[in-house]
């Protein structure tokens, strides 16, 4: 086994980190929390814990499958938790947890841009699919 000095392993320890690279667990999380369905979750739960049935009435549009593999995920990265309370019929309850509260300002930003600033996208989404190809804005 070859030995490396300290300025190398600090180097491929940095590299390791390096959300730019495919393989980099850093760019793995930001893939997670980019996706639409997580952000629309954590922002759901922000007000505190809720059923399963009340996120999936809440989220217009997710299917019972996304939503099962987004809490899931979420519970798996530790952003959420999974609390089951025996009854008939069983009742299932999520809620953020310290690191998932700690990711809503971020979250809570993005969605704030987004529906404050959707009538200009609109708008340049109408300029661009309007303009010939060869004359679109660089």
């Amino acid at each position: 086994m070859a030995t490396r000095t300290a300025a190398q392993q600090r180097e491929e320890a940095r590299r390791a980190y390096d959300a730019y690279l495919a393989e980099c667990p850093a760019r793995q999380l930001l893939d997670r929390i980019a996706d639409k369905w997580v952000t629309l979750v954590l922002s759901a739960l922000a007000d505190g814990p809720r059923r399963y049935s009340d996120l999936g009435r809440t989220i217009a549009g997710v299917s019972q499958k996304m939503l099962t593999q987004t809490l899931r995920a979420l519970e798996r990265d530790g952003l959420v938790a999974r609390s089951v309370t025996p009854s008939v019929p069983v009742r299932v309850d999520y809620e953020l947890t310290a690191l998932g509260v700690s990711l809503l300002p971020v979250v809570r930003a993005v969605k704030d841009w987004a529906d404050g600033h959707i009538e200009e996208v609109l708008a340049s989404r109408e300029i661009y699919d309007g303009a010939p190809r060869g004359e679109r804005a660089r």
